[in-house]
């Protein structure tokens, strides 16, 4: 399947059972042509009842961005480690569904963006399997400009989240290598629901204030804003009905 996923330049939350917390995340951002989007889908849909049908074992999620330029889909698998990417044996299932990418999907992409990310265990969600129920997740990213101030700053938050409800509410992975507009770091959190985004609860900011004081706060959100040249956060939906 991985090298059908390398013809795709398709490959980035998987929800299924993995025992490595720095686990490797393959991401790759599918922009679909304008007024291809039925097609689009009709196509993928295509392929996993095909790569189904000839008993395939590999896994991925597909999720739509809500908002931003462009229709935006996104394709997530995970790897245990770098060794995998040496993996070559044949996978039958791909080789026999591999004509109903290049006349079913193919035609209906404008533009695929293909990066790697690993998971962060230290300041993560302790749980690194995403819950089934997860429907909805929202994502933060950031360019970084200086690396110590900014992991002082995550650290130290996240510790105070946990100290506070138990656990840290998302997961940070850390994008090996990309472009000049690819993230350098980015957190995912999980919601089972748009429902869930109503509900009003206290940010991570104000969390640390309580704990440590507005002064402390001040300077820390200094520290932060000096330490970040960009940032920028999405929400994206799970497609079930694309995902296997």
């Amino acid at each position: 399947m991985r090298n059908l996923l390398y013809l795709l330049l398709l490959l980035p939350l998987v929800m299924v059972s993995q025992e490595n917390d720095s686990f490797l995340l393959n991401m790759s951002e599918i922009t679909v042509k304008q007024g291809h989007d039925s097609q689009f889908k009709n196509g993928v849909t295509a392929w996993k009842k095909c790569y189904k049908d000839n008993e395939g074992d590999f896994k991925w999620s597909m999720w739509k961005r809500m908002q931003g330029k462009g229709n935006v889909y996104t394709m997530t698998s995970r790897m245990e480690n770098w060794a995998e990417m040496d993996d070559d044996s044949a996978d039958e299932a791909g080789k026999n569904c591999r004509i109903k990418v290049i006349d079913l999907i193919l035609p209906h992409v404008e533009s695929v963006n293909y990066n790697l990310a690993k998971r962060m265990p230290k300041i993560s969600k302790s749980n690194s399997n995403m819950s089934p129920d997860t429907k909805i997740v929202w994502v933060y990213n950031v360019q970084i400009s200086n690396y110590d101030g900014f992991m002082e700053v995550v650290n130290e938050i996240e510790s105070t989240v946990k100290k506070v409800e138990g656990d840290v509410r998302g997961s940070w992975y850390n994008v090996m290598g990309g472009g000049p507009e690819v993230s350098d770091y980015f957190v995912v959190v999980p919601f089972k629901k748009f429902a869930d985004l109503d509900v009003e609860r206290d940010g991570v900011w104000k969390i640390y204030e309580n704990e440590k004081g507005k002064s402390k706060t001040e300077d820390l959100k200094a520290k932060f804003r000096s330490s970040v040249s960009e940032d920028w956060a999405y929400i994206y939906s799970y497609l079930e009905d694309l995902s296997y």
